[in-house]
């Protein structure tokens, strides 16, 4: 028998690509939330985002990438070096991040944004 817990944790890595995209969310920000009416969003790369936990915590930059298979974001400002020399992004889990601003360059996006506001 295997363990319930152990079974989840499968089902997410084994995920396919469109299941993946949608765990990639994040809470809003106060005024967000107040503007938009909703809670969280799937982050996008140019969102502004702030670290909330962990090591980089209080660092606020801008997405550079969205790793869908690794569950992570690259925030211009957070780069670790190298051995040999170099820096490389660090990728941050983006549960530990809030969004401060949203990049509003996709139309689907924003009439996704003021059809939740009209709710």
């Amino acid at each position: 028998m295997v363990k319930p817990s152990k079974t989840r944790l499968k089902q997410i890595y084994d995920a396919p690509a469109h299941r993946r995209s949608r765990s990639i969310g994040a809470t809003l920000s106060p005024d967000l939330r107040a503007q938009y009416g909703i809670r969280s969003i799937r982050v996008k790369q140019g969102d502004g985002v702030k670290v909330m936990r962990g090591e980089y915590k209080g660092i606020e930059g801008k997405v550079n990438k969205v790793h869908a298979e690794d569950s992570g974001l690259a925030i211009e400002g957070i780069q670790r070096e190298k051995a040999r020399g170099g820096n490389v992004p660090v990728f941050v889990h983006p549960s530990k991040v809030m969004v401060v601003s949203l990049n509003l360059d996709d139309k689907w996006r924003q009439a996704m944004l003021e059809r939740k506001k009209g709710e």
